[in-house]
């Protein structure tokens, strides 16, 4: 495994949206390196060498094909094929120097198209791991494409001008790769790649379908009417073995027989002939495939995936309901489902084809229609982070709704779905929300990130809309589409029979939402416009005599009033008429969101036409209220600052790498790192614990208690069981606490011998300390989701309390804020009553060092901090402990494909 985090190679995209191949160098490949550069142009050389000298072409090849070179690294890219190199990247210094020279060089044919850009990316993140803390790259003033192309990095360069030669310095160091301008820069290069490459699977100018054969029931067959009824735009092809149509439509045996090169192919054919499908389509040129076919074997699915790539396609699938797009410049309906999607406005994603279908029929019904539809099945290459860049980029989307079982790359879908969600929401189902995940925690840390706590943070940093159930997705989606976003929390519940308006309001508190009191001259006016007997308070009860030119006037009085956010209307038909189709004869769209709860309608939700658009009327008042509460929580995000990640420029990266490096080398399976390691490792972040010595006898105890007693409260000290396998102490009584005098250590030392046995190998000593706030504190390794911080009140009950709230790292300074704010000791850390407050800076600090530790050391899978003890004057790490098990560097952010 190399610092790439891969173990030989990695694919990416180009600008345009073409798969290339990096990977490191070896001797087979001088000759290609040698090829490259001599076919260049004497300007390009001599831009690249400030000279057009065959030896220095000659020597650069021999030294970039020399591997494992100290203090050097090379990269090539090549075409995705793996057959020729259009693209060179090296640095080149001396051994623990920290500094090295960079240079590129990138083929005649391939310059503008990105290749320079991508191999400085993913070098520095290798020259970064292999101890550089400095690049600096020499290129002529008038090199404009370099030095256009070191702008772009999003790094501060540093520039040195010098008889025509201008030094770049480039700092690898310290917080300059997770700086929000970096990262923007690498998003957005991203972007723009990404969206290139999908556009043969979702604007393809030709298709062909292999599979449609000749019955009529047949997956391929269902798919070829598919695209027939939705009158795609583009050339239409089938690929079968003897047929010469296929339901009017021209038949090919093979791919290399077909009149052109398909944009796309869509594939249903067997499992067994998937492999070699996929092969020869590639060879001859196809940019693209959709396979709905299941039931492949891992050998199969490794055949698929190497085709894939090495032949620089986009492929949904496999085990897939297929792919649409409505626009009709396209028309393009390669699906086998029954629902056709309407023309509209939401982008749907999704794993299941079931759900594809029930959400496609919901969003057509609705009248919000689907602009994209993807039913990625297996993920072997798109994913829902491409969907969401390709959202991002399309106006004909205004929201996006993904329903996925897992997140491939979870950070970067946290940064995407952040960008999408600022300008049209990003909504899902936070399916997969089982306790099953906590059977193998260890730590108190890792047992408090359940599921729902992990995937909870991912979405609420990102800024996704989150539906329990599938039905309220649509719900949200609804109001979403049909109203303005509410300002606040305050809603004013208006309906025509009084217990209907009881169920609203409760269901409006029960979702988080506020039902305040009007003010008197609302009251007042409400009291003079309605019949007598109405309850003019909050809700309002406007009772069943009203009629609906008065029921209007009292929603615009109440809204213009201004006390409220938002309007629910709660509404029976009586007797005397139906209000709903009196308030549908009104406005769609008020200065505030008006929905209607109206029990006897039958579906769950509709979108019923009003005056200039649509209201959206609930079946039930919790659908409703959740409904609206999503909406304000949407609304909060928009405006709430983005928060920054603070800079920790104390911390020492590099002695944590040591010791993280040294104890996997003594235990290459992994465990709990020493008090000796953990100190020193936490040390290097500037966490300092406190101060702590080990015993192997009761005389040791009594000797570093005297040592140790007069930093203690009152003068008493503490003593802890200590073993590889005890993680928690507490649980076999192997904590004595206020100690006072060495008869008493010796008494304790005795005790937690015989309570613990075996599991005992020695005792930590440490000062008592001073009483305050309990906390937990620490980080866990989501499979799933990467490195999370999580956060409590601790002590012995931290599980039995269940307060714990975590973010994904690294964590801005809101993050850490919000973690403090929302725990259910807030009340503690902030002041309760009069009391002080703890030290809140000091608290967020110890965040942010776990925050760093985790993104710095990926072998890190579980830390400790409990309990951490806040009080006025500090915060104090009383018990600390760290496990760590072999992983590899992988830098989220880089451009690679799955």
């Amino acid at each position: 495994m190399n610092e790439l985090g891969t173990p030989h190679e990695v694919w990416a995209l180009a600008a345009d949206g073409e798969t290339v191949l990096l990977r490191r160098p070896n001797p087979d490949d001088r000759d290609r390196i040698l090829a490259m550069h001599r076919a260049m142009s004497t300007e390009n050389l001599h831009l690249r060498f400030f000279g057009a000298s065959d030896t220095s072409v000659r020597e650069t090849a021999e030294r970039v094909s020399t591997p494992d070179r100290a203090g050097c690294g090379a990269l090539l890219a090549l075409t995705h094929d793996g057959d020729e190199v259009i693209g060179v990247v090296e640095y080149n210094g001396e051994a623990g120097s920290g500094t090295a020279e960079l240079a590129l060089a990138v083929a005649d044919s391939w310059h503008g198209r990105g290749i320079g850009t991508l191999l400085i990316e993913h070098v520095v993140a290798m020259a970064r791991a292999d101890k550089v803390r400095t690049l600096v790259a020499d290129t002529l003033a008038w090199n404009r494409p370099m030095l256009r192309v070191l702008e772009d990095l999003g790094l501060p360069i540093r520039n040195r001008l010098d008889a025509g030669v201008l030094t770049c310095v480039i700092p690898l160091d310290g917080d300059d790769l997770t700086t929000e301008r970096y990262l923007t820069a690498l998003a957005r290069r991203e972007a723009l790649a990404d969206v290139a490459g999908l556009v043969p699977l979702f604007a393809p100018r030709s298709v062909a379908v292999a599979g449609a054969g000749h019955r009529a029931d047949s997956v391929g067959r269902a798919l070829l009417r598919n695209l027939k009824a939705a009158h795609y735009t583009g050339s239409l092809a089938v690929l079968h073995p003897t047929a010469t149509e296929v339901d009017g439509v021209p038949a090919f045996p093979t791919p290399d027989r077909l009149p052109q090169v398909p944009d796309l192919v869509v594939v249903a054919v067997p499992a067994g002939a998937v492999p070699d499908l996929v092969e020869n389509c590639g060879r001859v040129g196809v940019r693209a495939l959709v396979v709905v076919t299941s039931g492949g074997t891992p050998e199969q699915a490794a055949r698929v995936h190497d085709s894939v790539r090495r032949h620089g396609m986009r492929m949904v699938g496999p085990n897939c309901l297929g792919i649409a797009q409505t626009d009709p410049a396209t028309a393009l309906n390669a699906t086998f489902g029954w629902v056709v999607p309407a023309p509209g406005g939401a982008g749907v994603a999704v794993q299941s084809g079931g759900v594809g279908i029930a959400l496609m029929e919901q969003l057509n019904r609705l009248g919000i229609g689907v602009s994209t539809f993807a039913s990625l099945g297996d993920k072997y290459d798109v994913s829902g982070n491409d969907m969401l860049q390709w959202w991002q980029a399309d106006t004909r989307t205004t929201m996006a709704i993904l329903h996925l079982e897992s997140f491939g790359n979870p950070r970067k879908f946290s940064r995407i779905a952040r960008a999408v969600g600022r300008t049209k929401p990003v909504l899902t189902v936070d399916a997969g929300r089982s306790a099953a995940g906590r059977r193998a925690a260890g730590s108190h840390t890792a047992a408090a990130v359940t599921p729902t706590v992990a995937r909870a943070a991912l979405f609420r940093q990102a800024g996704v809309t989150a539906a329990q159930t599938l039905g309220d997705l649509v719900a949200i989606a609804a109001l979403l589409y049909a109203q303005p976003l509410p300002d606040g929390a305050a809603v004013a519940v208006i309906g025509n029979a009084g217990g209907a308006g009881v169920l609203a309001a409760d269901a409006c508190v029960d979702a988080g939402l506020v039902v305040p009191r009007f003010g008197a001259d609302l009251e007042a006016e409400l009291r003079a416009l309605l019949p007598a007997g109405a309850a003019c308070a909050n809700p309002v009860d406007t009772t069943a005599t009203v009629d609906g030119a008065t029921l209007r006037r009292c929603v615009d009085r109440v809204i213009a009033a201004g006390h409220v956010d938002a309007v629910v209307l709660a509404l029976a038909p009586t007797a005397l008429g139906d209000p709903l189709g009196d308030i549908l004869a009104g406005p769609a769209v008020r200065k505030r969101p008006v929905l209607v709860i109206a029990p006897e309608r039958a579906a769950a939700v509709e979108l019923l036409p009003a005056v200039g658009g649509n209201v959206p009327v609930y079946g039930d008042a919790r659908t409703a209220a959740v409904a609206l509460a999503h909406a304000h929580e949407r609304a909060m995000w928009l405006t709430r600052p983005r928060g920054t990640v603070p800079a920790l420029p104390d911390v020492d990266r590099s002695l944590a790498r040591s010791i993280a490096a040294e104890f996997l080398l003594r235990d290459p399976e992994g465990g709990w790192l020493s008090p000796r390691e953990c100190a020193r490792m936490l040390g290097a972040y500037g966490i300092e614990p406190t101060p702590w010595r080990e015993a192997f006898d009761a005389e040791e105890a009594v000797a570093m208690a005297r040592e140790l007693a007069p930093l203690g409260a009152e003068g008493a000290v503490v003593l802890k069981a200590h073993g590889p396998h005890l993680v928690h102490k507490s649980d076999v009584g192997g904590v004595r606490l206020r100690l006072i005098g060495d008869d008493a250590v010796r008494e304790a030392y005795t005790d937690l011998a015989r309570r613990v046995g075996v599991l005992m190998e020695r005792v930590i000593v440490q000062p008592m300390a001073e009483s305050g706030v309990e906390l937990i504190a620490g980080v866990t390794q989501d499979e799933v989701l990467g490195p999370l911080v999580v956060f409590g009140l601790g002590g012995v009950a931290t599980d039995v309390l269940g307060d714990h709230g975590a973010r994904l790292t690294p964590l801005t300074d809101l993050d850490a804020r919000s973690l403090l704010v929302g725990s259910r000791g807030a009340p503690l850390i902030y002041g309760h009553r009069g009391a002080v407050p703890t030290d809140t800076a000091g608290i967020e600090d110890i965040l942010h060092r776990l925050s760093r530790l985790a993104d710095d050391i990926p072998q890190l899978v579980e830390a400790d901090l409990n309990p951490l003890i806040a009080r006025p004057d500090g915060v104090t790490v009383v018990d600390a402990r760290i496990r760590l098990a072999p992983r590899h560097e992988h830098d989220p952010y880089l451009r690679r494909l799955r």
